[in-house]
């Protein structure tokens, strides 16, 4: 296996692991055992369990990027975008179910940067990093929906965006705490909705 394929396969592995787990469940050596290589191959890579998992994160972030710029084309109007993100977040929760673990995995990220001590100032970043990026599309998004007319009262779309943020981080926590991935179904939609301020004429057509 080449350096850069090791190094990919590594981070992959890495994010893998930890949806399905967590960053402090996660040890180097398994990593190493998933991703089928040695230890020495990941010191040659990351310096420490952090390194990676910062790595991991900016090619994590490259990933959702992707998806992320088909939702939120300009092509798209905005409470079509609306609809598709909401659609994409339960997805991306759907796809990392299995039998043996709680059916709501969160956005491991964002978790770990809540979790971890001050030393561990990579993956507080790591964290910062992707939720001030997702901020941004829910705030171009919001900014949309206003411009439209679709939203009541005195709407900031940068606040908003953060507050939609905050809302979809803490429910799908709330739905692991409950080992509940029906909760996350049944809130996501009047949730946002209501935080945000989507006019009552719209919830029928999103």
């Amino acid at each position: 296996m080449t350096d850069n394929k090791s190094k990919i396969k590594l981070m992959d592995t890495a994010i893998a692991l930890i949806w399905r787990s967590s960053y402090h469940n996660v040890g180097v050596a398994q990593i190493c055992t998933e991703a089928g290589v040695t230890k020495g191959c990941f010191y040659h890579h990351f310096e420490t369990k952090a390194d990676l998992f910062y790595d991991a994160s900016i090619h994590y972030w490259h990933q959702m990027q992707t998806a992320l710029d088909l939702i939120f084309s300009p092509t798209s109007p905005p409470r079509q975008q609306l609809t598709d993100l909401i659609a994409f977040i339960l997805s991306k929760q759907q796809d990392n179910i299995s039998d043996d673990m709680n059916p709501v995995s969160g956005c491991p990220f964002f978790t770990a940067g809540g979790q971890i001590g001050d030393d561990e100032h990579k993956i507080r970043l790591a964290a910062q990093e992707i939720s001030q990026k997702a901020i941004t599309y829910n705030t171009v998004m919001i900014a949309g929906l206003l411009r439209e007319n679709m939203l009541d009262g005195d709407v900031n779309p940068e606040q908003t965006g953060r507050f939609m943020y905050q809302y979809v981080m803490g429910l799908l926590l709330y739905g692991r705490v409950m080992y509940s991935f029906d909760i996350i179904k049944t809130d996501i939609h009047t949730g946002i909705y209501r935080l945000i301020g989507l006019k009552k004429e719209y919830w029928h057509t999103i």
